[in-house]
């Protein structure tokens, strides 16, 4: 492994997934409660604020960020096992927890609530819909949480494996 590029690559790569764990941290505890607040009259108002930029702008670029860094870090560190297990576990979760889930659970209830919304569904519906939404949302909000440890572990790896195989003399 070329000790440079390793380490740079995932330092970015931490770096993102970290940062994209904060944003959903932080969404949850001050977006959240005013989206979910008295649903539908919230949602309504939800989606006239966010007709500029929304979290769905956002989110999407840093988990593809996260995606793209961590498959180069993988790359870079393929002979630092215990750094490239740890990537690809961070790649995983991102791929499976991230766009899997998102994809089958979040993006059928976000056309119901934000598209859609109370022209189309009763209010029970969209009550029912936005609860189950936010429950699941604490599983994503967890397996972010688990890409940045994973990520900010693999970057410790590199570092300590950098230590162990730099040659004599060279500074890493």
């Amino acid at each position: 492994m070329r000790t440079r590029p390793g380490r740079a690559v995932s330092i970015v790569f931490a770096w993102m997934a970290i940062t994209t764990f904060s944003g959903v941290l932080i969404e949850t505890l001050l977006i959240y409660p005013n989206i979910f607040a008295d649903v539908p009259a919230s949602l309504v108002r939800s989606t006239a604020f966010f007709s500029e930029v929304g979290p769905g702008d956002v989110f999407p670029v840093l988990g593809l960020a996260t995606l793209v860094t961590g498959v180069a870090t993988i790359a870079v560190t393929w002979r630092l096992r215990p750094a490239r297990l740890r990537a690809l576990a961070a790649v995983a979760v991102t791929l499976v927890g991230e766009f899997g889930f998102s994809a089958w659970f979040f993006w059928p209830r976000n056309t119901v609530m934000f598209v859609e919304g109370p022209a189309v569904h009763p209010a029970g519906e969209l009550i029912r819909v936005a609860w189950e939404f936010e429950t699941g949302h604490w599983l994503r909000l967890a397996l972010c949480g688990v890409t940045a440890v994973l990520a900010f572990s693999a970057l410790l790896r590199v570092l300590a494996g950098q230590r162990t195989v730099a040659p004599v003399g060279e500074v890493v």
